[in-house]
């Protein structure tokens, strides 16, 4: 009984908040749904048309399907190849966030955590890559990956998608690694873990939402890659799914309903990766805004 009197004395103790908080509250929260709605009415739009028929498109180009035709997506499928894209895709795409993610880990807890001469340095030097365009040496590339017999082949694609992505994930691990408090490491050496153990038993385990963070980011970055195996995958059977939209595209024209179908089916595992990886994700980006 004294208890509830003396929760119902607190809140009645608390004091009322200016009108000027809920504006502020107001404005915030109608900022944000500008925002959703700039991100979710394109995507709304592509799904919308590409459930459409080319007549419907025509007579209402931003309303609902009068009749949702799934089978655009199935024929889209068929006709475009995308079986064969998606499965090219899934090959280059997996070795390269696989490569990124356990390189970056590595290399970004080595320049944050372990005391070697010249890390400024090779990390600095790591950082240059972020400064180099692909478009600046997709030429030299070109030669590079002829001379070494990998030109039209899946590697043509992993090794230097891999390069690319590099910097970032060094640059991103190190920031997290960076904010790691130095006790955990001090006490897993007591306990008899040397540095490799120290990385994979203590550091990588929290390291879990930048890991995520990382996945989704190097997903997105080799899914969606489309210069780099236009020039080095230039047969048919090699091609991912975005070199794979353009030709499907291409050979449609202006038929607006089978294009967009081949867009959603190619937005459909981004978005699906992302929602897997949703919670660790914004985790990981929080948690390295903070420490780096």
């Amino acid at each position: 009984m004294a208890s509830d009197v003396g929760a119902s004395y607190q809140v009645a103790r608390q004091p009322r908040r200016p009108a000027r908080y809920w504006i502020a509250r107001a404005v915030l929260y109608g900022v944000l749904i500008l925002f959703a709605l700039y991100v979710l009415v394109p995507f709304m739009w592509v799904v919308f048309t590409a459930l459409k028929s080319n007549l419907e498109i025509a007579q209402d180009p931003l309303g609902l399907p009068p009749n949702w035709r799934f089978e655009n997506l199935a024929q889209a499928w068929n006709q475009g190849k995308f079986s064969r894209y998606f499965i090219n895709s899934v090959i280059v795409t997996v070795p390269i966030v696989m490569l990124v993610v356990s390189l970056s880990c590595l290399a970004g807890y080595g320049l944050a955590r372990l005391k070697m001469p010249g890390r400024m340095l090779i990390f600095y030097f790591f950082l240059v890559g972020l400064m180099v365009p692909f478009t600046a040496i997709m030429i030299p590339l070109f030669y590079i990956l002829r001379d070494i017999g990998v030109l039209g082949t899946y590697w043509a694609m992993i090794l230097p998608q891999t390069a690319i992505s590099l910097p970032f994930g060094i640059f991103f691990m190190r920031a997290f690694f960076s904010g790691l408090p130095y006790d955990l490491t001090d006490a897993a050496k007591i306990d008899g873990c040397n540095d490799f153990g120290v990385f994979r038993r203590v550091m990588l385990p929290l390291a879990g939402p930048a890991v995520a963070a990382l996945v989704v980011f190097n997903f997105m970055g080799a899914w969606n890659a489309f210069l780099l195996p236009l020039i080095y995958l230039q047969s048919d059977k090699l091609r991912p799914v975005m070199t794979g939209m353009m030709f499907f595209t291409t050979r449609w024209g202006p038929d607006y309903s089978m294009s967009m179908a081949g867009t959603l089916i190619v937005m459909l595992p981004i978005m699906l990766v992302y929602l897997v990886f949703q919670r660790q994700f914004i985790q990981g980006l929080t948690a390295g805004a903070v420490r780096g």
